[in-house]
Parts: C-alpha cells; structure tokens; sequence
C-alpha cells in the first residue's frame, strides 16, 4: 500500500490525521492520527501499526483494502541465521540479535520433526521475514591451474543457504555479514546485495545490520546496539 491510499483510507473512516513526515530512515512515511495512532508506511508497501487503538486502525485498513491485513509494531521477531566455521562469529551474532529482542533461527538448533535437511532448511527460511548470512573466511579456492588465485571464501553450504534466502525472501531481506580478510571473496556479485563488512567483532556490524532490518519492518531499540 501507498501512503496516498493509507491516508485515504483514514480519512473516509473519519480518522483525523495530525502529522505526517518521512521515517527517520528514509525508508517511508509516518502518519499520526488524533486517537493516539502511529502508522509507519514503508515504500516497500507494506504498513505497520504503533500507538493507541492498533485493533481499531487494523480493522480499518483490512475492511477498506480488502483482506490486506497491515503489521503489528515489532511482531517481526525471527531472523534466519547463517554460518560457517566461525563459531565465535556465530555466538556473538546470536548473543547481539537476542539483547535486539529478536529470535535467531539457527538450523542445527531446531529440531528435525522427520524432515529432511533441506525441508527443514526451507520450513525454518519460511518462518522469518528476514536473513542474516555470516560470509567467513572457511574454504579456499581459486581456478583450476590458477594457484596464484587463491582466496578465502566461504563455505559451500554458506553460498547454496544464502541462494535460499534470497529466492524465498528477497534482495532487501537478506544481509551478508563479510568478514574483511585479506583475500576474501565475496560469495556473489548479484548487484543490490546488503554486504556489511567487519574486521573481527560482529559488533562492527550492529548498526548497519539494525538499519536493514528496521527498513523492512522490525523493532529494534537504538539503546540495544
């Protein structure tokens, strides 16, 4: 939805609008009605729904647009989790999502339930709106007869989950946290990919990683990073 259509919207069910003015983050528009409603109205489409009376504005907007159910403030909590061999990258990337109040789904945390990896892999990507890849320096490689090539990449398994993420969720859902080694290649050259480089503490990463993912609908504390 369109900000035009969600002010539409409010206005035909005699919501008063008090403000309106671009998301801190450049990444869409806020409305604010007289009863104390925040509407958040990213320019991906999608509308999310803070402040007072959210049943009411939720009704609202799914009656008027037919069936088109708007999000609730911050009930995007899971994030699919990525990784390699780095297990401290992967602790500290884990530990930093939960001090976000968001839940980190990592594949060999969750139980198996009779499935195979890959259904597993593709039940547990379904339940996020999000993906976060940790690109770390594991394999090396280089073209055949080309041993002056060589580089660090990441693992095979890495490259094949991220593919996953990015068909099932997205570009703008998905971002790769590289780790900047020397000699590190990059796992695509897919143009509009979120790289997020960090030198040895996933912290380094904190505040780019927050941005994109407030850009597509999370609630994150600032006082959390």
């Amino acid at each position: 939805m369109t900000t035009d259509e969600v002010r539409r919207i409010l206005t035909q069910a005699g919501e008063k609008i008090t403000s309106e003015s671009r998301l801190g983050n450049n990444t869409g528009d806020q409305l604010r009605t007289a009863g104390g409603a925040i509407l958040n109205v990213f320019d991906s489409g999608k509308v999310q729904v803070q402040g007072k009376e959210q049943e009411r504005i939720h009704a609202v907007i799914e009656k008027a647009s037919g069936g088109a159910r708007p999000e609730r403030a911050g009930n995007k909590r899971s994030v699919f989790v990525v990784y390699g061999h780095d297990q401290n990258s992967r602790d500290q990337l884990e530990a930093m999502l939960r001090r976000w109040r968001v839940e980190p789904l990592i594949l060999d945390q969750l139980p198996t339930e009779g499935q195979t990896l890959i259904e597993k892999l593709e039940a547990a990507i379904d339940e996020c709106d999000f993906g976060v890849v940790l690109a770390t320096p594991d394999d090396e490689g280089h073209r055949a007869g080309r041993n002056d090539e060589r580089a660090f990449r990441a693992r095979q398994n890495v490259v094949l989950e991220l593919g996953m993420l990015l068909a099932r969720l997205g570009r703008k859902h998905v971002a790769i946290l590289l780790k900047d080694q020397t000699n590190m290649e990059r796992p695509s050259d897919i143009q509009g990919l979120i790289y997020i480089p960090y030198k040895d503490e996933v912290k380094e990463a904190a505040v780019p990683l927050a941005k994109a993912m407030v850009a597509e609908g999370y609630d994150i504390d600032v006082s959390r990073l």
